[in-house]
């Protein structure tokens, strides 16, 4: 079956002189037009495509690799703003619609929006929508804490900002943890901090408890060998100081220093640290 706004694994059938058709175990076959159509390429080779509509509504597959596929979130930016909605450069030359009534709030030109792409039944259209919460899973989510999980940042809210993990649940990363500069369209790893009773999820950009510790004293060990050996930074340092220097909070750094001392790799003192 030939799978609309997903990769294809099809055959080639037949050439003709706009393009080549291509085929499925099925008998479907759809076109590959000839600028799209590989150098390489013999009857009945394999070849992998996407598959959508073009400009007439009709399937078409293409080898460009579309910045979303079909069921996935991503940030996209809007092109142009038409009667029937916001349009947005997906990197195919057809851009994706979002209709007015997929859109959260008004969408407009140049503007970047977390979206999601979807196949509508009813007409056979791929569709975008802005409207994400009713494409989110609120049931009891397939999650451990601790997990290592994917995710794309949303939204800032007055607590941190939201985040999709493994691109199904919704999740929050509360700015008193956040240490580096995120965006809403940032894909970032993330671990699995705590499952309310509500099935609300709380996600950390850190490995929960001392895990996360061993990358940030490696962190400040490059960070050492770069300025010379020395960092004016200790136990006593500045929280912003440190977050300026290394990117991270003062606990954290202050575990890290204390894993490096322990062993014997930096000399803590009164003006800041020095590399063994």
């Amino acid at each position: 079956m030939i799978q609309i706004g997903k990769i294809n694994t099809l055959v080639a059938l037949r050439d003709t002189s706009v393009g080549v058709f291509l085929g499925d175990e099925e008998g479907n076959d759809i076109l590959l037009p000839n600028k799209y159509v590989p150098d390489s390429l013999r009857l009945d080779d394999e070849i992998d495509v996407f598959v959508y509509t073009d400009s007439e509504d009709r399937l078409i597959a293409t080898t460009l690799t579309p910045k979303i596929r079909r069921n996935e979130f991503a940030r996209l930016q809007v092109v142009s703003v038409t009667s029937v909605g916001a349009f947005l450069d997906w990197g195919l030359e057809k851009d994706l619609l979002v209709p007015y009534r997929e859109q959260s709030r008004p969408m407009e030109v140049g503007r970047w929006y977390v979206i999601y792409l979807y196949l509508d039944h009813e007409t056979d259209r791929l569709v975008a929508s802005s409207r994400l919460n009713r494409f989110l899973d609120s049931q009891v989510p397939n999650l451990e804490e601790g997990q290592e999980v994917a995710l794309l940042a949303w939204e800032p809210t007055d607590l941190g900002i939201n985040v999709i993990i493994n691109n199904r649940y919704r999740g929050l990363v509360y700015a008193n943890e956040i240490f580096r500069q995120v965006y809403p369209g940032d894909r970032l790893t993330g671990y699995i901090k705590q499952i309310r009773d509500d099935n609300r999820i709380d996600v950390s950009l850190q490995k929960p408890g001392y895990e996360h510790v061993e990358p940030n004293a490696r962190r400040i060990l490059a960070a050492l060998k770069e300025q010379s050996g020395f960092l004016s930074l200790n136990d006593h340092s500045e929280p912003d100081a440190i977050y300026r220097e290394l990117e991270m909070s003062k606990k954290t750094f202050k575990k890290a220093i204390g894993a490096l001392f322990r062993e014997h790799k930096i000399v803590i003192k009164e003006d800041g640290i020095y590399l063994v």
